[in-house]
């Protein structure tokens, strides 16, 4: 009995780590429950035999119509301090700049305020993002090419790595699943990080993007340290820990609240 019980509560833990990000792989979810591949596997077919997400090869997806609720919905989730903190990311950002963005709800806001930034150069791995800033005057967009995540419109993986290899950039505007007290950039897809990581190594400067609900959530891939990021704009830094790591790495803050 004890053993269903934990199989259900991992069940239930891992439908909604597929629900928050749109999808998951075996490998990360193997570690992050300490449980064998196979394991995993299992858990995912039970979950879709249910349609409660929809198996792919080496993991599983939210089927495009509930994936797509989710984003809006994750849209919606502190939706003013994302506005601020949007609004103060882009002002930090130069007019003639070349920038990184990356996927997220936080890194779509601060799109939405650079519209009227002139001579930029935007290459984004977030179709949201694209949808945000082309057809803009002196906006130069380019789509970072790779597989297309269903559930947020992410580009990500091996090809996506490789595409912005070619590029080395003023600034990242990156957002992040969760940022630790000790100051680590954490996300629960192996994909994501690997273009993540490669986005921070390409740029001149970085700047971290997250409300105050990611202070303290966990996840289970560290994509990098505060020695990564050069900033970070939030609504509130939460925790006297996190603030104190971040000076010690010299990471600047902004506060919109």
């Amino acid at each position: 009995m004890a053993k269903r019980g934990a199989s259900a509560a991992r069940r239930a833990a891992i439908l909604s780590a597929v629900r928050r990000a749109g999808e998951a792989n075996v490998a990360a979810l193997s570690a992050q429950f300490d449980v064998t591949p196979q394991t995993i596997r299992r858990d995912l077919n039970h979950l879709a035999d249910r349609n409660l997400i929809a198996r792919v090869h080496g993991g599983a997806e939210l089927g495009s119509g509930i994936a797509n609720a989710r984003y809006d919905e994750r849209r919606g989730m502190a939706a003013g301090a994302k506005a601020r903190i949007g609004a103060a990311a882009a002002a930090l950002v130069p007019e003639g700049a070349s920038l990184f963005i990356n996927i997220g709800t936080t890194t779509e806001a601060v799109a939405r305020h650079l519209a009227a930034h002139k001579n930029l150069l935007v290459v984004t791995n977030n179709l949201n993002v694209v949808d945000c800033l082309i057809g803009h005057e002196g906006i130069a967009v380019i789509a970072v090419g790779g597989h297309v995540r269903v559930g947020d419109r992410a580009v990500i993986g091996a090809l996506a790595d490789q595409f912005i290899d070619n590029f080395r950039v003023d600034l990242a505007l990156i957002g992040t699943s969760g940022l630790t007290i000790e100051g680590d950039l954490v996300d629960f897809d192996a994909d994501e990080v690997l273009v993540a990581r490669r986005i921070i190594r390409q740029a001149k400067t970085v700047i971290l993007v997250a409300d105050s609900t990611k202070i303290g959530r966990a996840a289970p891939i560290r994509i990098a340290g505060a020695d990564a990021i050069d900033h970070l704009v939030t609504d509130r830094v939460t925790s006297s820990e996190l603030r104190f790591a971040l000076a010690g790495h010299g990471v600047l803050v902004t506060e919109t609240d």
